[in-house]
């Protein structure tokens, strides 16, 4: 079945309630005479609620209408930002610098907007002490606790314990900070770049004072 609606000629009903160019209601009328409307107004007779009793008919200019549309639905689907879930894994018994590194990988994926989901690895006997993972969840989600909140608590699940991350803004939210942080350094690195560039005009003057500059009387 077509999602187009029927327009002009394709109506095929005795009557239906208009609706005016400005949204305004004309009310029922022949289909005759709304064909007869939308010729004087050089638009078209679109059929925007088939189901109702007599159906509802707008007078607009569709093919503009078309286009404004996939216009508007073009820039949804660009602003739209899909929910991103990262995962990161970790021991344990993890040392400081790796912990330290899988935090900052963490902090970089929630400012991006991004579900972070933690997972803590058991093995051997490291399986008789789940208290060792729950704290180190429970640490690393005060780290980061400016940035992302607990969106799902620790559990157990087999020989890992697994937590989930939200970040505090939304995609969408994070996406037009980092475009306008990049917008920024640009500027800021043309700025420098400017001020950089040599100065020609004195060096010219010096250049021509040296060559000017008359030679001592030996």
């Amino acid at each position: 079945m077509s999602a187009e609606p029927r327009i002009n000629d394709r109506i095929r009903v005795p009557e239906v309630r208009l609706v005016g160019p400005s949204g305004e209601q004309v009310g029922i009328v022949p289909l005759a005479k709304a064909l007869e409307l939308a010729q004087e107004y050089d638009l078209d007779l679109v059929e925007v609620a088939a189901n109702a009793r007599p159906p509802v008919c707008k007078l607009m200019d569709y093919g503009k209408f078309k286009y404004e549309s996939a216009m508007k639905a073009r820039e949804a689907r660009k602003n739209q930002a899909h929910t991103v879930i990262k995962e990161m894994k970790l021991r344990p018994k993890i040392d400081p610098h790796d912990y330290d590194t899988k935090k900052g990988h963490v902090v970089r994926f929630l400012k991006q907007g991004d579900k972070v989901k933690i997972t803590i690895m058991f093995r051997g006997r490291e399986q008789s002490r789940p208290e060792l993972g729950y704290r180190l969840l429970q640490r690393l989600a005060e780290d980061v606790q400016d940035l992302g909140f607990i969106e799902s608590n620790p559990k157990q699940d087999g020989r890992n314990m697994i937590m989930v991350l939200g970040p505090h803004k939304k995609k969408t939210e994070a996406m037009a900070e980092a475009r306008e942080a990049q917008a920024a350094r640009k500027a800021s690195r043309q700025g420098d770049a400017a001020g950089d560039a040599p100065a020609d005009e004195d060096t010219d003057v010096d250049t021509d004072e040296q060559v000017e500059a008359p030679a001592d009387a030996g």
